[in-house]
């Protein structure tokens, strides 16, 4: 049997650490306190008592036979004489102290020949001095009273104050559970409310998540609108060199009408990438309605793209961004369509945690060591996929990559099973 390594034990949530680390030392210190002190402390106390005990029964069995009589009533000691006794000594298997006891008694008295401690109230003690004697006396004059009372007082002690640092450890560590929520959210392409709260050292690495999440904002705001800016000053010249071309003689102004063409192309693409990180807002939305309209507008082009929902339901919704996504779904049917093959084919999956989106095509795909780099901005595969089909910057994967990562998600780059080419599947978290 393969024993699992001690990580494996330990709690996986912040909650269940904690309470490990209040709970074993305070479990730790009352074992020991229990087994060591407890034990050896009775142990002692009963030896003492069973030495007491002892005195009186040798006084007791020294004495004339009628003195001895009255010396045991006087002392609390049941006396007979019996014609047998017991094999061996009984007493139960958590009596600690009897067994001390019994030691005890074997040491002062070697002509103990039984003890009973079956009854917890009562001692009775065989002794053969020539004549079989047995003894009675109260089991309290050899144990010490109550001992289960300091037990008992440990154990509400001890569950009274770990409930109170429990509680106390739960208002300290809601802050660090708060800002990992805000930081997994923002992760996932979502702003929450967010106030910096607890001990010091929490109050200031949430400001400085705060400080953090606002400046990657404005930085990207800062690219949109830079590129917004450029495409939209660029736009300008391009338009008047359309129309100058306009005028000129029609075999001489195609090749400079599609550099134009080619450059208008250019800068939609690197505003789209600009508009990957910066998004829309996140709504509830019906991803079966959101991608079966974006492939019914591809169908509309021209395109030949086929759209399988899988079983996800009509009527599921989840928060999404859907202009991004159509964004992201259009880019990979273009290149699925303009780099791969004949046909394209989008899938729905969802599970418990994601939502997956894959989009197929039958080309020649990527090979595996290059669908990385890929997914680079400004990366273009020669060598893998069809250029003379298009012209691009390489941008494509990298939009998507993008917005697979405003969801808190990635995209993945497989070889199709079902058409044999590239598979683009971005994994979205819930």
């Amino acid at each position: 049997m393969k024993i699992k390594p001690l990580r494996s034990w330990i709690p996986k949530t912040l909650y269940g650490r904690a309470a490990l680390i209040l709970l074993l030392p305070v479990i730790s210190l009352q074992l020991l306190v229990s087994v060591v002190f407890i034990q050896r402390h009775f142990e002692g106390v009963t030896v003492l008592m069973t030495e007491s005990v002892v005195r009186e029964l040798t006084l007791v069995l020294d004495s004339p036979a009628q003195q001895g009589t009255s010396l045991a009533e006087a002392l609390a000691i049941k006396l007979a004489t019996v014609s047998e006794a017991p094999s061996g000594d009984r007493r139960g298997l958590l009596d600690l102290s009897g067994r001390a006891m019994i030691t005890k008694l074997r040491q002062e008295l070697p002509e103990v020949v039984a003890v009973d401690l079956s009854d917890r109230r009562e001692v009775v003690v065989w002794i053969d001095r020539g004549q079989l004697y047995r003894m009675q006396f109260s089991r309290a004059r050899v144990s010490a009273s109550n001992p289960h009372q300091l037990l008992v007082i440990m154990v509400v002690m001890g569950t009274f104050l770990t409930l109170v640092a429990y509680f106390f450890l739960r208002n300290q560590l809601r802050p660090i559970r708060k800002l990992g929520l805000a930081a997994e959210e923002y992760g996932k392409g979502r702003i929450v409310p967010y106030a910096p709260g607890g001990a010091t050292e929490v109050r200031a690495a949430g400001t400085a998540f705060l400080e953090m999440r606002s400046r990657i904002e404005r930085q990207t705001q800062s690219r949109t609108m830079m590129l917004s800016g450029i495409s939209h000053d660029l736009r300008t010249p391009l338009t008047r060199l359309r129309l100058a071309l306009s005028f000129m003689d029609e075999a001489e102004a195609e090749p400079m009408i599609r550099d134009v063409a080619d450059m208008e192309r250019l800068i939609a693409a690197f505003l789209d990438y600009g508009r990957a990180d910066a998004g829309d807002a996140a709504e509830v939305c019906r991803p079966v309605a959101l991608f079966a309209q974006t492939v019914e507008d591809a169908k509309r082009a021209g395109q030949n793209v086929r759209f399988d929902a899988g079983s996800v339901p009509e009527d599921a919704e989840l928060p999404l961004r859907p202009l991004a996504l159509r964004r992201a779904v259009d880019n990979l049917i273009t290149n699925g369509l303009r780099y791969g093959g004949s046909q394209v084919a989008v899938r729905l999956t969802l599970t418990d945690r994601t939502l997956k989106i894959s989009v197929e095509d039958d080309g020649p795909g990527i090979p595996v060591d290059l669908r990385e780099e890929a997914m680079r901005p400004f990366t273009r595969l020669d060598p893998s996929r069809n250029q003379n089909s298009g012209t691009g910057v390489g941008l494509g994967l990298a939009i998507v990559a993008d917005v697979a990562r405003l969801h808190g998600g990635v995209l993945r780059l497989s070889t199709s099973e079902t058409l044999g080419g590239l598979n683009a599947e971005m994994v979205l978290v819930r």
